[in-house]
């Protein structure tokens, strides 16, 4: 129980669907998104938060066939392969994007404080 709570202090960000955290052992950041859970290193992570923001949403809005309703979502270097709704896309993307919107806040901040200290 007390691994969990160590996770839980490092959650980077959460949202109703998900959460991410950063694990400093590994220098992973971990997503968990409707039960799935999946690391990236930070490079890989970026790689795979830009994919997920390339999907054209209006697109598949627009489109009336069934094949437009979901999407699959793959990140083959970490095991990430998923049909995604239209909703769960914009969920993830929100989860994605709140991440790495955190990182570089945090980013921001050590850059700050350590020259504050100089």
């Amino acid at each position: 129980m007390s691994e969990f709570n160590q996770l839980k202090s490092n959650v980077l960000f959460e949202t109703a669907n998900g959460y991410s955290y950063q694990c400093d052992l590994t220098n992973s950041i971990f997503i968990n998104f409707v039960g799935t859970t999946s690391s990236y290193k930070v490079q890989d992570f970026l790689i795979f938060q830009r994919k997920v923001n390339s999907v054209l949403i209006l697109d598949m809005l627009y489109d009336l066939s069934d094949q437009s309703d979901a999407q699959l979502i793959e990140n083959t270097k970490r095991n990430f392969s998923r049909t995604l709704t239209i909703c769960e896309i914009v969920q993830l993307r929100e989860l994605l994007n709140g991440t790495k919107f955190t990182l570089n806040l945090h980013s921001l901040l050590n850059v700050v404080l350590t020259l504050e200290e100089a």
